[in-house]
């Protein structure tokens, strides 16, 4: 990832980050200084903390799941109606059903 060639030949996705880190690296005596570039660039190649927080989305829909099963819904009826479609980050069109 460091030589800053994609798959495609082109930029890698993850090369701004990489550039940001060395840079700081470079210039700094204290490495701790380049920590945020760090997790910046370990974010972007790994995507731990967007795994984190889709397993946290997942788990409170399960929860709340499990809490109107609990209320008398049958909880394929709440399983088949409420899937986890997205964050909302994707907007998709109203028309199509």
């Amino acid at each position: 990832m460091a030589s800053g060639y994609g798959y495609s030949g082109g930029r890698s996705r993850c090369f701004t980050y990489w550039q940001e880190f060395s840079k700081c690296y470079a210039q700094t005596d204290n490495p701790r200084e380049c920590r945020p570039q760090s997790e910046d660039y370990l974010e972007c190649l790994h995507h731990p903390k967007e795994v984190a927080r889709a397993k946290a989305v997942q788990d409170e829909f399960i929860r709340q799941a499990e809490a109107s099963a609990r209320e008398g819904q049958k909880s394929a009826d709440i399983l088949a109606g409420g899937v986890i479609v997205g964050l909302g980050l994707i907007q998709r069109n109203a028309g199509k059903d």
